[in-house]
């Protein structure tokens, strides 16, 4: 039986297109160096979630920098998107407290310029690897009031952490008024429906304060410390 050819009629691949492809590899592999050998250095660490849109005298933006600040007082290094907004207030709370700032920049076209608050600064073209770094040193997810993007990141260490590919760390939602609706669709469809567990809703808890923040924090960490495990380490390097 003679059937066509599927591939029949396609363009040609372009050399030139493909060389520029493969090359990419190279500037991936260099983000994810820099980013671990700078980045290994920090621990503990909190990475800290929030909107580019919030302005400088907007409530969410002074929670956030008081909530970092208290964490860089508390000893945490502490990780933003390195952008405006909230990722500014954390930089900047961080920034005059006792432990480094560190911003993970991302080249976007129209909204990201990056704040002047960062003790550490990284510049990404490509969102998975900087996803990778914040994830793969933080003791705890902080995530404040966010659009798209810090919905995206809580999504992805939710998934992380629900599949076992990363380790159990705490997620704090902060300002409950904001992540109530998200929170109750949570448990009135997801859970309802099946496509998550009951128990999945304990991967994450909800606070108000930057004092609940941290001393969350330290009650996740209080009976074992803020290293990673043995078996913790080897999922982290499959990260």
């Amino acid at each position: 039986m003679i059937t066509p050819d599927k591939f029949a009629g396609r363009a040609p691949i372009n050399d030139s297109l493909m060389t520029r492809e493969s090359w990419k590899i190279f500037q991936v592999m260099a983000e994810f160096v820099e980013g671990f050998e700078r980045l290994a250095q920090i621990k503990p660490s909190v990475s800290l979630f929030g909107s580019a849109r919030t302005p400088p005298d907007h409530p969410w933006y002074a929670l956030a920098e008081e909530t970092a600040y208290q964490l860089s007082e508390a000893g945490f290094s502490v990780v933003s998107g390195g952008g405006p907004g909230i990722m500014e207030a954390a930089n900047k709370g961080a920034y005059r407290g006792k432990a480094p700032s560190i911003g993970l920049n991302i080249q976007l076209p129209m909204e990201q310029g990056g704040n002047p608050y960062q003790d550490i600064s990284l510049n990404f073209r490509h969102f998975f690897s900087r996803k990778v770094m914040f994830v793969k040193y933080a003791s705890a997810y902080v995530v404040l009031p966010g659009g798209f993007g810090t919905l995206d990141e809580l999504a992805e260490i939710l998934t992380l952490v629900q599949t076992g590919k990363t380790r159990r760390i705490p997620i704090i939602l902060v300002n409950e008024q904001f992540w109530r609706g998200l929170v109750q669709w949570f448990q009135d469809v997801l859970v309802a429906q099946g496509t998550i567990n009951a128990e999945d809703m304990d991967l994450f808890h909800v606070v108000e304060e930057p004092k609940q923040v941290v001393d969350a924090i330290f009650d996740h960490y209080e009976e074992r410390g803020f290293e990673p495990s043995a078996r913790e380490r080897e999922i982290l390097l499959d990260l």
